[in-house]
């Protein structure tokens, strides 16, 4: 649940701190004085696009945090594990920042996208105004609350991950189809392509082999003399450097008979001598081995020509017509083997579309039971919510086809007077029937909501009266499972609350800023009075104000709410 909510340098909030308490919470106030803003900050912060213009004026960066406990939620425990973070004492705080030019998220003071931000704040918080409302036009989401309701989530997951393979296959089988085809009209071509390069014999790296080899063949007289004249410098018989290091060690040897300490210069000369006599051997092999091979050379001018015209065709590289040998080879392959394939796959494609019509045929049963369950739960409560002759009908609209969402699409059809056929909810419902429609339907599904906040944006829209009153019941009916906050200008709604704060704004220093306020004992009384139209100074006016809290079904305070105040609740032991 959400037990504060801290706003600082947004729209007309200079910084304000939003206590909140278990069971029904209500937020009053006149006109204009920054109730909605107030619901703004808090979609801000469960991850709705952030702007600049959020930002109060004259100041930098607007900021939006809310501290959250989910002691109760393993299921957000394990999408906070996700993203690596934890609940510290099993609360969390999720903190948005926007600034010109940029907007930053936290989650227990680690940085989050605003993505992870939506994905945690939609486990905690389900927000509802009159635009939210308007979600229940769409078919998507009709179709979400009645596999809601039917408990028809694997069911569904099944039909989705069914056709998602069938689609997977369909598509391997066009593709194989496709490329059959394309390599039956290539065959002669890529039969030709396939046989001059494998005939070839190619090898990797070959081309930089037969270069080098090409240039030892026409350069060997010179290379054969150039060997033999560093051999020469090496190894001839007064002058070589062999021969002179001979008189070297006789040096060495009186030197170190005069001063031992030059003993290391010994192993200094091995080591030179060693590596000289060694070159001169290397010399020696190479210049016997260098030979002119005019028959050599010219095959190996045939083969580098031979490479040269494979690249011109295929290349850049060698490596590429390499390449394009075996592409070719796998094309031929696959006019040989494409048929099998084809039959395999075509097997496959039936017995996964027998399978997806299974799955889809009982999503449609479950479906068709849930509907007619749905259609009587609503119609059981829209008295309740002042739409006594009002009816909910669930129709599913068979498909041509199974889809992934199944074989039928869903369409909430209603009727809110009597006498009048049922017909899409679009064309029915004005927004504030449509905001009722959905505290119906959330009161029905509360059951199965695990969000344990739901905030309700002026859901009283164009009611009042005895309507109020049953509204706030209800409402106060989901608050025994739920979290509800709820934006009022009924005091019908207001006095059934556990919790009272109402929002009110001033002007601080020629900037008009808001602020709230808990009510409590005759500060509710004077708010509720003003709340009627009446004089809230007035006695009469209070004395209504007083037998309307009275009046409230429920008691003044939830469980687990102390008496007297909001703020956070008792600890678990």
């Amino acid at each position: 649940m959400l037990i504060e909510l801290r706003i600082r340098n947004f729209a007309i909030i200079e910084s304000l701190t939003l206590p909140l308490a278990p069971g029904f919470n209500v937020l009053s106030g006149e006109t204009g004085a920054g109730k909605s803003i107030i619901v703004g900050a808090l979609g801000l912060l469960l991850g709705e696009r952030a702007s600049a213009d959020l930002i109060r004026t004259g100041q930098e960066r607007a900021t939006v945090e809310g501290v959250f406990d989910v002691s109760d939620r393993p299921a957000l425990r394990a999408v906070l594990d996700e993203h690596g973070l934890e609940a510290e004492d099993s609360l969390i705080v999720l903190k948005r920042e926007v600034a010109a030019g940029r907007a930053r998220a936290w989650a227990n003071g680690s940085s989050v996208t605003a993505a992870v931000l939506a994905q945690i704040g939609r486990q905690l918080v389900d927000l509802h105004g009159q635009h939210e409302a308007q979600s229940l036009l769409d078919p998507e989401s009709q179709r979400a609350i009645l596999d809601a309701f039917g408990d028809a989530a694997a069911d569904a997951a099944s039909v989705r991950d069914t056709f998602h393979a069938v689609s997977d296959i369909r598509r391997e089988i066009a593709d194989l189809d496709t490329r059959a085809r394309d390599a039956q009209r290539r065959a002669d071509y890529l039969r030709h392509v396939a046989k001059e390069i494998e005939e070839a014999r190619l090898t990797e790296g070959e081309d930089a082999r037969l270069e080098e080899e090409a240039n030892r063949l026409e350069n060997a007289d010179e290379l054969r003399a150039l060997a033999g004249e560093a051999l020469a410098h090496l190894s001839a018989e007064e002058q070589g450097a062999l021969t002179r290091l001979g008189a070297l060690e006789r040096v060495l040897h009186q030197l170190q008979r005069l001063d031992p300490s030059l003993a290391g210069l010994q192993e200094s000369y091995d080591a030179a001598y060693y590596a000289l006599d060694a070159m001169a051997r290397e010399l020696e092999r190479y210049q016997g081995d260098v030979d002119l091979d005019p028959q050599r050379l010219a095959q190996v001018r045939a083969r580098r020509e031979l490479l040269f015209d494979l690249v011109k065709k295929y290349g850049p590289a060698l490596a590429d017509v390499m390449q394009q040998g075996r592409e070719a080879r796998r094309e031929l392959d696959l006019v040989d083997s494409s048929g099998l394939e084809l039959r395999t796959l075509r097997e496959r494609l039936e017995a996964g579309e027998q399978a997806l019509g299974k799955a889809a045929a009982a999503l449609t049963k479950r479906r068709k039971a849930a509907g007619a369950r749905l259609a009587r739960a609503v119609d059981e409560v829209l008295p309740d919510l002042g739409m006594p002759d009002g009816h909910l009908e669930v129709a599913l609209r068979p498909r041509g086809e199974v889809g992934a969402e199944g074989a039928e699409d869903v369409e909430f059809l209603v009727s809110l007077n009597v006498g009048h056929d049922a017909r899409p909810l679009a064309r029915v419902a004005s927004g504030g029937e449509l905001s009722r429609v959905m505290l119906a339907l959330k009161t029905i599904l509360a059951r199965l909501d695990h969000v344990p906040t739901l905030v309700f944006d002026e859901v009283d829209a164009g009611i009042g009266g005895t309507v109020g009153l049953q509204v706030s019941d209800t409402m106060r009916r989901v608050a025994a499972s739920h979290q509800v906050f709820a934006i009022t200008h009924l005091p019908q709604i207001a006095a059934r609350a556990h919790h009272h704060i109402r929002v009110s704004k001033d002007a601080a220093g020629g900037v008009t800023t808001a602020g709230i306020a808990v009510l409590e004992g005759e500060a509710r009384v004077v708010e509720i009075a003003r709340m009627l139209g009446g004089d809230p100074d007035s006695a009469v006016s209070r004395a209504h104000a007083r037998e309307l809290l009275k009046s409230a079904a429920a008691p003044a305070a939830p469980p687990d709410v102390p008496r007297g105040g909001a703020g956070r609740p008792r600890r678990r032991p």
